[in-house]
């Protein structure tokens, strides 16, 4: 299936989309927001991505603070999870600045709402949602973005296949246009993570679920993860972006700069050519390879008009001159007539020989 996201078609047999996910890395600043949007058009991204909350919308106080120490990769955070929240939290204001600068420098907007109001607030600003991973099981929001007919981005992280497939069908009840994505959630960006990526769910994703394009949703460092899911299907990549991992914020250390993004940008284009075609045929690039690297029938030695050919007399040799008789045919020419006299080395042709 393909889906159609902004002036894009996204699909198996179209490049792949790719989201900056500048989440927090905004740093509460507008123009640092604007800024980042432009740098990951530079890099080659095809779409700038932004999340809409409200602390006291997704997080609770309460709760956390009664869970005692901070987990996971929150652990490093110097605020609580609430302040942090807070802090990271994007006016829904700002999203009629961020969608004319995304509109002026030719890139998507689009934003990961966590509440109600902000699903409904930016449904005419965006082209597609984006569904985090921690909204897989609040059904009641899963049927809030799909009614709204706009395509549909699902992170999967930290679920089971069970809760993935309650979730797909729950979209998919309402609306088609699903891109599935493997996720994994844990955001310390420690090489260990490659451990738990487990790429290999999409093939799974192929086949419960053949009406959807896959992707990924990547927080591992480098570019392995996002070329493994490339050669494995996936069609819209989402990492998070920002200008300078040594800044202060919870997503700064693990995402890509705009070199890197640009370096993963291209490391895909090369896989994707790379991936072609499933036909085997002979590539245009390799046609004189046929003739230099082959090998045809020539003549093991002087060969006079009216001997009969023997296997003695033939040599199997590159290169394998066009209209020469080829390997396979050996046992055919054997017992045939010369009918010209053929010198040492020269090729075997029909023409040359009779019964």
């Amino acid at each position: 299936m393909d889906i159609r996201i902004g002036q894009r078609w996204i699909g198996d047999n179209h490049p792949t989309y790719f989201v900056a996910d500048i989440a927090a890395n905004h740093d509460g600043s507008l123009e640092r927001a604007k800024d980042l949007i432009r740098l990951a058009k530079e890099a080659g991204a095809d779409a700038a991505k932004f999340q809409n909350f409200h602390a006291p919308k997704i997080v609770s106080d309460y709760g956390f603070r009664a869970l005692g120490s901070q987990r996971s990769h929150q652990a490093k955070w110097k605020k609580s999870v609430f302040e942090v929240y807070q802090d990271a939290s994007i006016p829904l204001e700002w999203t009629y600045e961020l969608k004319a600068v995304c509109d002026e420098v030719g890139i998507d907007y689009f934003s990961a709402p966590y509440d109600f109001e902000s699903i409904d607030f930016l449904e005419p600003f965006m082209p597609v949602y984006k569904i985090g991973s921690g909204e897989i099981d609040w059904l009641e929001a899963l049927e809030r973005i799909a009614k709204k007919g706009k395509p549909v981005m699902l992170a999967t992280g930290a679920a089971n296949i069970g809760e993935v497939q309650r979730a797909v069908h729950t979209i998919l009840k309402y609306n088609s246009q699903l891109v599935l994505m493997q996720c994994n959630t844990n955001y310390t960006g420690s090489r260990e993570n490659f451990k738990y990526v487990n790429l290999n769910v999409l093939k799974t994703y192929r086949v419960m679920f053949p009406e959807v394009v896959l992707g990924l949703s990547d927080h591992t460092p480098g570019h392995a993860a996002v070329l493994g899911a490339v050669a494995l299907g996936a069609r819209v990549i989402e990492k998070h972006f920002t200008d300078d991992n040594t800044r202060e914020g919870p997503d700064h250390p693990f995402s890509l700069t705009p070199a890197t993004w640009r370096e993963m940008v291209e490391r895909t284009r090369e896989l994707e050519w790379a991936l072609g075609s499933a036909d085997k045929v002979v590539t245009e690039n390799e046609r004189e390879t046929v003739i230099l690297q082959r090998r045809c029938l020539r003549a093991a030695r002087d060969i006079k008009a009216g001997e009969v050919i023997t296997r003695e007399m033939i040599d199997v040799l590159r290169p394998a001159t066009p209209g020469a008789i080829l390997p396979p045919e050996i046992d055919r020419v054997i017992g045939t007539r010369a009918l010209v006299d053929i010198p040492y080395g020269k090729e075997l042709r029909w023409t040359d020989l009779g019964s």
